[in-house]
């Protein structure tokens, strides 16, 4: 059915079937966008604008910067910074020497920096100067050369000199040494980003020029990027979804990147109202807070142009809620869902702008292939059946990092030739292609033999009124194998009760079949996050887990 492609007669007029890729680096795709829009704003950075051409200047300085101070085509350099220039054009400057940049989070504890230094090999990095300390703590364990600081805000730390530590306004204001020209392989490896690893090792996943090439450019097609679009960046550049979408996916169309830093929902509401990007990619928490934002509920937003959900599961009432403000303020907008995953460096599926489909996370880009399988085979199964989503293209890893058994399971060639990523998550396809995603596969409930959804179960506990977010987790039972339990932020706390809970398990079960309902629920103030601000149901698993083995009650593995 997949190899049909019945998603085709769905495709946007300005979208083709096949789109021509530059075989070539990053670097040179960027340089491609610069010299077709030369004047046009690159990035907004708290007011500083600058062009395509002044960043490529500035991409430039930095590749022969980072050449002087000893990086070499291979070498490999971490990136620890929030979503700003320095992180964006150190990124493609390293690109152009031929290096691979590790992206990981600028508050990542000393263990973990020590962890991803190691598995990444990387002998420099660049980062903020408040968080060099954490760096320090474990420089000798590490293949670490040379550490770039730059600082934000007026006030610096004071760091000693050191003959390991360079500063990125020095750097580039006074390195000037040419770099040679360098010939790349576009399908060698150039970055590498991280699973998740919550309760377990996060794994190195390498991309490649082509795969960051291509994905962009499906995206900025999709979307009709030029030069006349902007994105709000506010996903991080360690992400794959912050990075390919919201920063290379908008260059290789020639749009603006606003690059927000770090942010709160009224900073989001506020650079909306002011700046006025036509594009918003976010996660199901961002859009949820807008609904709730009163900047964000009275601004005209006649401008926007699409709203894009992704990384978690959109409960349908927020996307409402959201649409509705939209209507009252000058915009028919629908946010829709799409689907990715960093194993293919983020979104490689989406709803096209002119077809809606309820449920859907729409239909595979250009190139992108997606097929259902019956789980632990290769077998397709029939429309409508539940199985593995997998994913072939241009888009998919090169790999996991020094973890050969691993990318085996993950990347597998079926009955057809083609390598296909098993992704691991539960969706059905539509006879027009449409995909619908279900659950992560290690997320499914399994309770009294039947299969519980836990989205399915948050979705109707979000349709209660006094509801403000919940997660669904599966707790051990000597009986039922798991148990459903359900966690509950509350709009208003002094509500918490007995009473309450009764009320929400007799709206699951006046909703759902009998084994789907929580038979227990929690209260809390607010349910734990993940680092791009999806609710974090693994810790509450961990916590749960915990709790249970504590009183002697865990009957787990």
């Amino acid at each position: 059915m997949y190899e049909k492609k019945p998603w085709l007669k769905f495709y946007d007029k300005h979208v083709p079937d096949h789109i021509e890729y530059p075989r070539t680096t990053m670097y040179n795709a960027v340089l491609q966008t610069a010299e077709k829009y030369p004047n046009s704003i690159a990035y907004d950075f708290m007011g500083y604008e600058s062009t395509y051409t002044q960043m490529i200047k500035e991409i430039d300085q930095c590749a022969k910067a980072l050449a002087s101070l000893g990086l070499n085509k291979g070498d490999r350099m971490t990136i620890s910074m929030p979503t700003t220039p320095q992180g964006i054009i150190c990124f493609y400057a390293i690109n152009k020497i031929g290096a691979v940049a590790s992206m990981i989070h600028p508050l990542s504890p000393p263990n973990q920096i020590e962890f991803f230094l190691n598995l990444s090999n990387s002998s420099f990095m660049l980062t903020i100067d408040k968080v060099f300390p954490n760096v320090e703590k474990v420089m000798e364990s590490t293949p670490l050369k040379m550490v770039i600081l730059t600082q934000l805000g007026p006030e610096g730390m004071n760091i000693p000199e050191n003959p390991k530590i360079q500063w990125w306004k020095y750097i580039m204001a006074n390195y000037y040494s040419e770099i040679p020209k360098i010939e790349r392989d576009p399908d060698d490896m150039v970055v590498i980003l991280y699973s998740g690893g919550t309760t377990g090792v996060p794994k190195g996943i390498m991309l490649s020029n082509y795969n960051f090439i291509t994905e962009g450019t499906q995206v900025a097609t999709w979307m009709n990027l030029s030069d006349k679009d902007s994105a709000l960046a506010i996903l991080p550049i360690f992400h794959g979804f912050g990075l390919g979408v919201c920063v290379n996916a908008v260059f290789m169309g020639g749009g603006k990147s606003i690059l927000v830093p770090s942010f709160t929902p009224d900073q989001v509401a506020e650079l909306i109202n002011t700046k006025k990007p036509n594009l918003i990619f976010g996660v199901p928490t961002l859009f949820e807070a807008l609904n709730r934002n009163s900047t964000f509920q009275n601004t005209n937003l006649s401008f926007l142009k699409a709203a894009f959900c992704g990384a978690d599961t959109l409960p349908r009432t927020t996307k409402e809620k959201f649409e509705e403000i939209c209507r009252k303020n000058g915009s028919n907008v629908q946010l829709r869902e799409g689907y990715g995953l960093t194993e293919a460096v983020t979104g490689i599926c989406a709803m096209p702008l002119g077809e809606y489909r309820e449920g859907s996370i729409g239909i595979p880009f250009p190139d992108m292939m997606m097929k259902i399988v019956e789980l632990g085979t290769t077998k397709e199964v029939p429309i409508g059946q539940e199985g593995e989503l997998c994913i072939h293209g241009p888009a998919v890893m090169l790999g996991y990092l020094n973890k050969p058994e691993e990318t085996a399971k993950t990347l597998k060639k079926h009955e057809d030739g083609k390598i296909w990523l098993h992704t691991g998550d539960i969706a059905t396809m539509d006879e027009d292609g449409f995909f619908y995603f279900k659950i992560r596969l290690k997320r499914m409930i399994k309770s009294s033999g039947f299969n519980v959804y836990p989205a399915q179960v948050e979705d109707i506990l979000y349709k209660h009124s006094d509801v403000l977010e919940a997660c669904v987790i599966g707790v051990p039972d000597e009986k039922q194998v798991e148990i459903v339990k359900a966690f509950v932020v509350l709009k208003d706390p002094n509500k918490e009760s007995k009473e309450m809970e009764k009320n929400l398990i007799t709206h699951c079960n006046e909703n759902l079949i009998k084994w789907s309902c929580p038979r227990e629920i929690e209260f809390s103030k607010q349910l734990p996050k993940t680092l791009v601000g999806k609710i974090d149901f693994k810790q509450l698993e961990e916590q749960e887990k915990e709790r249970l083995k504590t009183a002697g009650k865990y009957y787990g593995e």
